[in-house]
């Protein structure tokens, strides 16, 4: 099969050069994407044309565009390819880059990540980037995934409607890349690569509370629409069991109320579904009710404030809420099976 290499590039130095002709000589076809960077850098793409295809628009538009571009190149162009993306940064060898292409190349229908190995030379701004990525993806995923923010990752043709599908302009498309491998049955390997850090990574663009942002909204937003729903429910709680006197009644009508809002919140505002959900949403709901008494019941035997006891189950029930949701629930219309 071809051997593609992808490098999306904005405001690139001449390591860019090197790593072009480094490729060339491995006999990559090689695709380069000038991401906005403007005329200062057009020399730097100029010497790449030596090697390279190079596509170029005149406003930055993000690391995710930029490599959507670059497939839909390669998808036009080519007909049985593996596709290896690359930093522009000098962060990637190409002995790295061939290792991947020949997993890739016998696991046709398996995403191939980079994974670098944890050492000395990881600046700290990386290691607590890497490793909150790393948390809250295994939060929200089935995948158990070390490395979720590596560029070096390879797939073949048969994933490249996949990859063309999914939502992010910015860096979020790589993560949104791996949270709907699995919605679409697609394996993810990591194959551990040398793990470089030029200049403790300085040169990296990624805008550390506007790409977070990107990366977490969903979650984020996830979370203040489970904060809006519990106050809804606590103050139903509390409300019922001061007319009621009766706590498995109380939590009962105090999560259909709850449940209703949130519904709502998460079809129209979180996952923006448009999927006939109400059924799967009713049924999640009967369980998280059937979960959320049989846990505050327990608390009450061993004594716990019941108000303290309700705020630790829905801690507990969060989580699974979320999870439940994200893959089953809101399941965007995009990521059916390709």
């Amino acid at each position: 099969m071809e051997k593609i290499a992808l490098i999306p590039a904005y405001e690139p130095d001449e390591k860019l050069i090197t790593l072009v002709q480094e490729l060339k000589e491995n006999k990559y076809n090689i695709v380069v994407v000038d991401d906005g960077s403007g005329k200062k850098y057009r020399k730097i793409f100029d010497e790449c044309k030596k090697y390279a295809k190079v596509i170029s628009y005149a406003e930055n538009k993000g690391k995710g565009h930029a490599l959507k571009t670059g497939f839909s190149y390669v998808k036009d162009n080519f007909k049985e390819y593996v596709v290896i993306t690359l930093d522009s940064d000098g962060q990637h060898t190409v002995k790295d880059a061939n290792n991947l292409y020949e997993y890739s190349k016998n696991n046709k229908e398996t995403l191939i990540l980079g994974k670098r190995i944890r050492n000395k030379s990881v600046p700290l701004r990386s290691k607590l980037g890497n490793g909150i990525t790393r948390m809250v993806f295994n939060l929200v995923s089935k995948a158990d995934i070390y490395d979720t923010q590596t560029g070096l990752r390879a797939f073949s043709y048969k994933l490249m409607d996949y990859m063309l599908a999914q939502d992010g302009e910015r860096f979020e498309y790589e993560m949104n890349m791996l949270l709907n491998a699995n919605n679409n049955n697609i394996n993810i390997k990591e194959v551990e690569i040398e793990t470089i850090y030029i200049n403790e990574n300085k040169g990296s663009h990624f805008n550390t509370i506007k790409d977070s942002y990107k990366i977490y909204k969903e979650i984020i937003k996830f979370s203040l629409s489970s904060i809006t729903s519990f106050v809804v429910d606590y103050l139903m709680f509390t409300l019922f069991v001061i007319l009621l006197k009766n706590i498995i009644l109380s939590n009962i009508f105090a999560r259909i109320i709850s449940a209703t809002v949130n519904y709502n919140l998460n079809k129209k505002l979180v996952f923006k579904s448009k999927n006939k959900s109400v059924v799967k949403y009713f049924l999640l709901a009967v369980a998280i009710l059937i979960l959320n008494t049989l846990i505050l019941t327990g608390f009450k035997k061993l004594s716990i404030n019941i108000f303290v006891a309700k705020i630790l189950t829905e801690v507990i029930l969060f989580i699974v809420s979320f999870i439940v949701q994200k893959i089953y629930i809101f399941r965007s219309d995009k990521n059916e099976k390709v």
